[in-house]
């Protein structure tokens, strides 16, 4: 094919055909290794969903680079394929597409580009330029992108060779059947996240030997495992692992994009978070780092990017998806030569089209099967289900999940949003899936830097949020609490920065949220003052502690539980350095190892008392014998909270959990009596006095913590009467055990 100068096309005919390629199958698709292929020969298959193209080439790479290409003959259902004898594990391998180049109908291909294959399991090489240059080098657009009228630039079809400049997929061995592997499941009220970067987790760890660090086997490592069992949590969130590629605009700043919401392959493991090599040696390293987590009986989940891919907008790069067709992979506009975009990326996956539906399931479960991995969190889900333009909980996705026999018993968590209208569905997710809650992080954080006109919000956020989730069956855990995220500052930049310090993203500080909710306690910045910091670490052990004792699945991010700082900057998308890695130092520090102790104090009664973990939404109905609530209010003078105590400014309030007759999980449901637990949260500024509730809700309190003090390990444990006025410090939780009065009170 030869374009002309108008964007127009016309077809001089595909290259012809090459010996050696036998018709093979359409199915699998991918490239998959067969020790005993046709007649016994081994070999390769490739097969390529490829709907309107004319003609489709396999493109060979030897170890020096050279290319030989091979066309497919074989075309069955829109599949392209063909076996290759011959070709092993470790070849690398990619794809020239031929079709229009007629921009204005939304078509592009051109053959000039090699293309990634999109179920290519494993990828080798980065995108470079002359030299290693610091941007995308132009033969990767299809596109002309120095036309002179900018205004068609994207009309222009390039025919320079990308291949190479692009990274090409590898063939990989199947030959794992995880027969030694023992998948944790962990039921999600029992659950409790910890969000981690594979690569900054490990970075700076002390005990993890250098050559792993930053890598999967990094992770695996048992120095790095070791903290996640001291601390308790039961599940890993990884920030993305498919290959991602690096933004244009970054690479031309000296930046690289370090979280990887940029993915470009979702069957391959992140080549660069391999310390093993790249042809095919990632896949293995990865699955040895999900056996090691699971045999110290962590989940593994990951944060999957179906919404976008790396390929932007109209003026973005061709690596995959858009030369193989682009009007069935992406959402276009009523004008085909623009994208859709609902995710703020420059283009939208169409999950309507059953080739799009098909690759998004097909990596799920291969995930699943093959990997080991145990859920997923959906990176703007909203998109995902959107079925023309409005977002539809009726969705071909959604319906698609819920029926499939593998994915319905993951665990799907939804980041209920996008940017388009209408993306915001906090709470309107079906049953199956469990939501990220940013109502909660607003409230909690809210309530504490003083700025809740009252707690009518916060006493549903502590409590499950019931007016979200009470519906169609769904249970405390479809709500996924937090108070901070990779988005955003950390804890302690939380309590230290009113501000966003973005600078060294080089995007003059405009990226990033301006509406961070937060406190810097009167001084921007770190400070000498201990006066200042000391309230910073007063407040970081109030929100830990808030967060885990509140109802649902409470998800930590790695290093707010030793005082991670990113020293401002909300947004630290590209800052692969120190400001982006877990800083290990910091446990050296008394106070910052306190902090730790306290968060592993923290998850280990809630793993030891069911109450803390509800199954089941409270009721405020009398349970048990001794007819008390499940759960009951009070304000600081000892009385239930009536409607009107709701609605008043306060800064202080009673939570009294009932651990009488507590439904467990089981065939029959049978209840349990577990421990009562007081919570008393004050976020003002002053010491307040608060009468403990008097009988019949108790005997006495024994205090378990109190966050006014940085070390806790405090005795003897301090006893009160009920019914006892006690003074609570200033901006502090205390969580009372009750001793009842059907209880021997036994010794403090």
């Amino acid at each position: 094919m030869t374009s002309g100068v108008n964007g127009t096309s016309r077809t001089t005919g595909p290259p012809g055909p090459v010996a050696g390629v036998w018709p093979g199958s359409p199915d699998p698709l991918g490239a998959r290794f067969r020790p005993r292929g046709p007649e016994g020969v081994e070999g390769t298959n490739f097969a390529l969903w490829a709907g309107g193209a004319e003609a489709v080439e396999l493109c060979l790479f030897d170890e020096h680079g050279g290319e030989s290409r091979h066309l497919l003959t074989e075309l069955t259902h829109e599949t392209w394929h063909g076996f290759v004898p011959g070709v092993l594990p470790g070849r690398r391998y990619g794809y020239r597409v031929h079709g229009r180049w007629d921009p204005w109908t939304g078509a592009r291909w051109n053959p000039a580009k090699l293309l990634l294959d999109p179920y290519a399991r494993a990828v080798d090489g980065d995108f470079t330029g002359p030299g290693g240059g610091g941007a995308l080098p132009a033969p990767v657009y299809g596109h002309v992108r120095d036309w002179p009228q900018q205004h068609v630039a994207d009309t222009v079809r390039d025919e320079r060779d990308s291949a190479p400049h692009v990274p090409k997929g590898v063939v990989v061995a199947d030959d794992d059947d995880w027969s030694d592997d023992r998948r944790p499941a962990t039921p999600w009220p029992d659950s409790v996240i910890y969000e981690l970067h594979v690569r900054g987790f490990t970075m700076r760890h002390p005990g993890v030997p250098a050559p792993l660090r930053g890598t999967y086997a990094g992770l695996g490592h048992p120095a790095a495992v070791e903290h996640l069992v001291r601390l308790g949590v039961s599940a890993v969130e990884l920030l993305p692992v498919h290959q991602f590629a690096h933004e244009d605009h970054l690479l031309r700043r000296g930046l690289r994009n370090y979280w990887g919401y940029n993915s470009i392959g979702y069957f391959a493991p992140h080549a660069t978070y391999a310390s093993g090599g790249t042809r095919g040696e990632q896949v293995g390293e990865f699955k040895r780092m999900v056996r090691a987590l699971h045999a110290a009986g962590i989940e593994v989940i990951l944060d999957v990017v179906y919404n976008h891919t790396a390929e932007s907008g109209e003026l973005g790069p061709t690596l995959s998806l858009r030369g193989i067709d682009n009007r069935r992979y992406y959402r276009l506009q009523a004008d085909p030569r623009r994208y859709a975009d609902y995710t703020g990326c420059g283009n939208t996956l169409h999950v309507v089209q059953p080739n799009v539906l098909r690759l998004i399931t097909d990596s799920l479960r291969y995930w699943v099967t093959e990997m080991g991995v145990d859920g997923f969190r959906f990176d703007l889900a909203a998109a995902l289900a959107r079925s023309m333009h409005d977002v539809d909980m009726l969705s071909p996705f959604l319906a698609v999940i819920a029926q499939d026999p593998v994915l319905r018993q993951v665990k799907l968590i939804a980041e209920p949003w996008d940017v388009g209208s209408g993306g915001y569905q906090v709470g309107a997710f079906p049953p199956l899936w469990t939501e990220w809650n940013d109502r909660y992080r607003d409230a909690v954080r809210d309530f504490w830097r003083g700025a809740l006109p009252d707690v009518r919000d916060l006493g549903y956020r502590l409590s499950g949020s019931s007016d979200l989730y009470a519906w169609g069956g769904r249970r405390p855990y479809a709500s996924v609490n937090f108070v901070t995220a990779h988005d955003g500052f950390t804890l302690r930049d939380l309590v230290s920065y009113e501000r966003k310090h973005n600078e060294a993203n080089g995007e003059g500080n405009r990226d990033g949220t301006g509406d961070n909710r937060s406190w810097n306690c009167g001084v921007e910045g770190e400070t000498p003052d201990p006066r200042v910091t000391a309230l910073r670490r007063r407040q970081i052990r109030n929100l830990l502690t808030t967060l885990l004792l509140s109802t649902g699945v409470p998800m930590l991010v790695a290093g707010d539980e030793m005082g991670r700082t990113q020293g401002g900057n909300n947004n630290a998308y590209c800052q692969d350095n120190e400001t982006g890695w877990v800083d290990w130092s910091l446990l050296e520090d008394p106070g910052w190892r306190a902090l730790a102790d306290l968060c592993a104090r923290l998850l280990a009664l809630r793993r030891a008392h069911p109450v803390l973990r509800s199954r089941s939404f409270f009721s405020g109905r009398p349970r048990g014998a001794d007819g008390l609530r499940d759960l009951a209010w009070f304000t600081p003078g000892g009385t239930e909270m009536t409607e009107a105590d709701w609605y008043a400014p306060t800064t202080a309030l009673g939570m009294y959990l009932s651990g009488r007759d507590i439904p467990q999980r089981g065939p029959q449901g049978a209840p349990v009596t577990d421990d009562s637990f007081l919570a008393v949260l004050h976020a003002g500024p002053r010491p307040l006095r608060f009468t403990l509730p008097g009988p019949p809700w108790a005997r006495s309190y024994d205090l378990l913590v109190n966050t006014a003090l940085e070390e806790q390990h405090v005795a003897p444990r301090l006893r009160r009467e009920a019914g006892s006025r006690i003074s609570v410090r200033a901006r502090s939780v205390l969580l009372w055990r009750v001793v009842r009065y059907d209880e021997e009170p036994g010794p403090v």
